[in-house]
C-alpha cells in the first residue's frame, strides 16, 4: 500500500515508520525544510527508544522517505494519515488551524480518490469537517472518505506501544474506507474494534480522561494517607488485585503532564460545555492536578521555612521518563515557584536538557550531571522517574548535599533504602524518614 503521512511529530513519525515497518511504502510529508533534511538522513529529531533504529533500516529498504512537497508526497498515496497537532486556545478548546491547513493542503495536492485517516486527537464531528473541506476545494471527480483511527501511545515506549497494543479503534461511516485501514492494520497482530467515526473520535479522549481521573484519585488518596499513617503503596497494591480496577496508573506522585492528558482532559470539558454539560468530575480532576504539581514545594516550605538563597536540585525535567517532551512537565511550575520564592534551582536531565532551556526560566542552572545539581544542595526534588535516578547509589545525597534532604516526587527509593542510607526523606502518600534527624536540626529546617 502507498501511503503518505502528513506531520512528523511523536505520531505521525511513529505512526509512519510503523506502517513502513510492516511493509507498506510510506512518505511522511512535513513543512520543516531542517527537520525533514535530518529525517532524510537517518536521523530522528525527537528521542524515543527504538525509532530510529526502524527509520534506517526502512530508509534503507526504500519504504520510507521524507519531503516538505505535498504534490510529492501524495502523489499516487491509496491513503493519507493526518498527524498534526491539536494544541489548546486558552480556554481548552482544541486549536483545529494545522486540521484544516492540513485539509486544504490534500485538496489542492490530490490527483486521485484516497481514504483520509485522522490520528490527530480532534473533537467530536472533526472528521465530518475535514471530509466537507477536501470535498469543497478538490478537484471536479476527485472522492474521498474519511477514517477515524486514534492513537493511544505512550511517549517513551511508542515504538513497543504500536507493536503492542491493546485494541486499535476503527471509526468509518463507510463500510469499504474501514475494510482498507482494517487490512492496513492487520499485520500488527492487535484486536480491531470498528465503530462510527464520532465514537472513535469520543474514545480517545474518554480514555484519556479516565487515565487521568485514576491519577487524580490515586493521589488524593495518597494525601489521605499523609494524614492517617497509611502507606499509599500498600493501598494502591490492594486496590489493584481488584481485577475491577487493576493496577496501571495507580502510582501516586506529583501529577501527569504531557501533551495529551492536560489537554485532552480541557478539551473533554470544553466539548461537554459546548453541549450544555457541566462535567464536574473532569474539572476536579483537573484541579487536583494542578494542585499535586506544588506538592514538593508546600513540603519544602513546611520542613525548611523561608526558600530564600535555598540550593535546590531539580533532579528530571521532561514529563516522564524515555522522552525529551517537555509539555505541561512538572518542573515547568516547581522551577517558576521555586524562583519566586527566591531560591537557586539547579536542573539536571539525561536527555531533555537542551530542550528544557525553551520552557524553564532563565535562571535556572542546568547541570551535566547528577552531581553537579546536587554539590552543596540543600534539598533535591526528584521530578522525573528517569532510571538513571532511580538506581544511582543513595550515598551520592549525603556526599555531594549540604543535608542528605530528598523531597521524591515519584517515590522512586523504597523506604528502607532511603532509612538505611541516612536521607531525610520526604517522598508521597508515605512515611517519612530522618526529620527529626540531628542533621535537619543543623540545616536549621
Amino acid at each position: 500500500m502507498k501511503i503518505a503521512v502528513i506531520g512528523t511529530g511523536y505520531v505521525g513519525l511513529v505512526t509512519g515508520v510503523s506502517l513502513a515497518e510492516i511493509g507498506n511504502h510510506v512518505t511522511c510529508i512535513d513543512t520543516d525544510e531542517a527537520k525533514v533534511k535530518v529525517m532524510s538522513n537517518g536521523q530522528s529529531p525527537i528521542y524515543e527508544p527504538n525509532l530510529e533504529e526502524l527509520m534506517k533500516r526502512n530508509s534503507k529498504a526504500n519504504r520510507l522517505s521524507f519531503t516538505t512537497s505535498h504534490h510529492v508526497g501524495l502523489a499516487n498515496a491509496d491513503v493519507i494519515y493526518i498527524a498534526v497537532g491539536t494544541p489548546q486556545h486558552p480556554d481548552g478548546t482544541a486549536d483545529l488551524r494545522y486540521i484544516d491547513a492540513a485539509a486544504l493542503d490534500i485538496a489542492n495536492a490530490l490527483q486521485q480518490n484516497a481514504i483520509i485517516v485522522t490520528k490527530s486527537t480532534v473533537p467530536v464531528g472533526t472528521n465530518e469537517r475535514i471530509k466537507g473541506t477536501i470535498q469543497q476545494n478538490v478537484s471536479l471527480g476527485i472522492n474521498v472518505q474519511i477514517v477515524s483511527n486514534p492513537e493511544f501511545l505512550r511517549e517513551g515506549s511508542a515504538v513497543h506501544d504500536t507493536f503492542n497494543g491493546d485494541r486499535i479503534v476503527i471509526g468509518a461511516d463507510d463500510k469499504y474506507a474501514g475494510d482498507v485501514i482494517e487490512s492496513i492494520n492487520l499485520p500488527f497482530g492487535i484486536p480491531i474494534y470498528r465503530t462510527d467515526s464520532r465514537s472513535a473520535e469520543m474514545i480517545k479522549y474518554a480514555s484519556n480522561a479516565f487515565l487521568a481521573t485514576k491519577i487524580s484519585f490515586i493521589n488524593e488518596i495518597a494525601n489521605i494517607c499523609e494524614k492517617v499513617g497509611a502507606n499509599i503503596e500498600d493501598v494502591a497494591e490492594g486496590m489493584g488485585k481488584d481485577h475491577r480496577i487493576g493496577n496501571e496508573f495507580l502510582k501516586a506522585g506529583i501529577g501527569y503532564g504531557g501533551s495529551c492528558f492536560p489537554k485532552d482532559t480541557k478539551a473533554l470539558v470544553q466539548i461537554a460545555g459546548n453541549n450544555h454539560h457541566d462535567f464536574t468530575l473532569l474539572k476536579s480532576v483537573i484541579e487536583v492536578n494542578n494542585a499535586q504539581q506544588m506538592k514538593l514545594v508546600q513540603k519544602a516550605k513546611d520542613i525548611m521555612g523561608d526558600l530564600t538563597n535555598k540550593k535546590i536540585a531539580l533532579l528530571g525535567l521532561a514529563f516522564k521518563p524515555n522522552t525529551n517532551d517537555m509539555r505541561e512537565a512538572a518542573s515547568i511550575p516547581i522551577a517558576h515557584t521555586l524562583l519566586e520564592e527566591g531560591a537557586e534551582v539547579r536542573g539536571y536531565d539525561p536527555v531533555a536538557i537542551e530542550n528544557a532551556r525553551s520552557f524553564l526560566p532563565e535562571k535556572v542552572i542546568f547541570c551535566e550531571t547528577i552531581e553537579e545539581s546536587l554539590t552543596h544542595a540543600d534539598a533535591a526534588f526528584i521530578i522525573t522517574e528517569w532510571e538513571e535516578i532511580k538506581s544511582v547509589d543513595l550515598t551520592i545525597y549525603e556526599r555531594y548535599m549540604k543535608v542528605p534532604l530528598v523531597f521524591d516526587g515519584r517515590n522512586c527509593y523504597s523506604l528502607e533504602k532511603a532509612k538505611e542510607s541516612g536521607l531525610i526523606y520526604e517522598s508521597i502518600g508515605r512515611p517519612n524518614y530522618g526529620l527529626n534527624n540531628k542533621t535537619v536540626r543543623k540545616a536549621g529546617c
